[in-house]
């Protein structure tokens, strides 16, 4: 017998369904009709979310922002990812699911829309105050994150009571697997989309263009496909006398991994709407070679706004192939080496970013140096399903999606003011000394989680 109750022969057997690359795939098209639409919608509105947020702060710059700018938008968008989900709830119940979701998809695809028209809506003079256009980029987000609000808690509470508690970790990596294969298709579409024209303000709105299109279908797709035949999604909500039950009932060992969590995340809040920059700034290093095929010699040149989303499929595609691996070492060695890992990897990155390339320089061209370094990038998802187990994992069965808001409220409500943080030290003090403080302030939260972080029964 294995430690979760069955014979050696049938965890052979789960073992090579969770091993095989496909297995995700095949598990989604096994999937109940309404789960398979939603999963399909969450598919289109990633693929156009990730083809343009990573792009937008390069967007705004060309648009007239200032770094500190910038950085206020990455606290802007923190704000909404703390207060949205509740709200999204309340609506859910008050109108349904399938037309709540039906209102969060145009309003999502309204927001792109804002965003392709943005260049065309300013400067204007308004009682002697000029709008700038990057003021509407502000606006597009506040539509755009709006499907995003729906879903974060059921998705969780989905996976937890119908995978076994010792194959969290596993669950979580098939649906991220599914999920990130728009991450990693997002960033490498709109690269060659940009590709298309020299100016970077109309490269970026063909991108847009086309998310818009993605958000129709997706909109469209879910509204008439979504059954919706219970319709209770979204049912749970209470209110704010609910919210406080649940930060009070938060079990114990979640909370030195919130601790921890909340650390790391405000880290990278103060340097991730940056990292575009510094490809397209602060490197300007685009991409240049020569390939030979059949004879034939190819130039390639890529603009550096190009490269960055080529770099951002590098990393996606190192994520999409650690993940299973890393689930399935978490079962053997449990989930607290695995997220800590991860959260090393976070920590690690942005001093790597800022100025690992200036000392590869002579060793490796600057182009490769930024491959590998957002390669290495990628093993921070590793521990992203080891995570997920870990929050969700200690939760009664029936409350996991309660746990899971509660928790990313906290988190998200702290990391608010990261972004701003980042902006005033990049545009006032230097990028360098920002990306380092972020770091410093990983490295505390990585040290907090590994001394008090507890490790998930199932796993121990």
């Amino acid at each position: 017998m294995t430690r979760d109750g069955g014979s050696p022969d049938d965890e052979t057997t789960r073992d090579e369904g969770w091993s095989d690359a496909f297995g995700p795939f095949r598990r989604f098209l096994a999937l109940e009709r309404d789960v398979l639409v939603l999963s399909l919608a969450m598919f289109a509105f990633s693929l156009g979310f990730q083809m343009t947020n990573r792009y937008l702060p390069e967007y705004m710059v060309a648009l007239g922002a200032s770094g500190f700018v910038v950085g206020l938008f990455g606290t802007f968008g923190n704000v909404i990812s703390a207060v949205y989900p509740y709200p999204g709830g309340a609506i859910s119940d008050r109108i349904g699911s399938r037309y709540a979701l039906t209102l969060f998809g145009l309003l999502s695809t309204l927001g792109f829309l804002v965003w392709l028209v943005a260049p065309g809506l300013g400067p204007i003079g308004v009682g002697g105050v000029t709008i700038e256009p990057w003021i509407w980029i502000f606006v597009g987000l506040v539509l755009a994150q709006a499907w995003k609000s729906f879903g974060l808690g059921a998705t969780f509470a989905v996976v937890k009571q119908a995978t076994d508690p010792s194959r969290l970790a596993a669950g979580f990596a098939s649906t991220e697997t599914f999920r990130r294969t728009a991450f990693l298709v997002g960033p490498v579409l709109a690269a060659v989309l940009i590709g298309f024209h020299p100016a970077f303000t109309v490269s970026f709105q063909y991108v847009l263009a086309v998310a818009v299109v993605f958000g129709v279908v997706g909109t469209v797709a879910q509204h008439v496909l979504y059954a919706a035949d219970a319709d209770s999604i979204g049912g749970s909500f209470e209110g704010i006398g609910r919210i406080q039950r649940d930060l009070r009932e938060m079990p114990g060992p979640l909370r030195p991994l919130l601790v921890g969590d909340t650390l790391v995340r405000f880290a990278n809040g103060m340097v991730y709407v940056f990292f575009v920059l510094v490809i397209t700034r602060f490197y300007a290093v685009g991409f240049e070679t020569t390939v030979s095929l059949a004879g034939f010699s190819y130039a390639i040149d890529l603009s550096p706004a190009a490269f960055f989303g080529y770099l951002l499929g590098v990393e996606m595609l190192i994520a999409l192939g650690s993940m299973i691996p890393a689930a399935k070492a978490a079962e053997r060695v449990g989930l607290k080496p695995v997220v800590a890992l991860g959260f090393a990897v976070y920590v690690l990155f942005p001093v790597i970013l800022i100025g690992a390339p200036g000392v590869l320089a002579p060793l490796v061209p600057l182009q490769w140096a930024m491959v590998l370094v957002f390669a290495f990038s990628g093993l921070r998802f590793a521990g992203l399903p080891s995570h997920k187990a870990l929050i969700v994992g200690p939760a009664e069965q029936g409350s996991g999606g309660r746990v899971t808001g509660t928790y990313y409220l906290l988190r998200n409500t702290i990391v608010i003011p990261s972004a701003a943080l980042g902006g005033t030290l990049w545009e006032f003090v230097s990028p360098e000394v920002a990306f380092t403080i972020a770091a410093a302030i990983g490295v505390v939260g990585t040290g907090y989680f590994l001394v008090f972080g507890e490790e998930f029964e199932a796993y121990a």
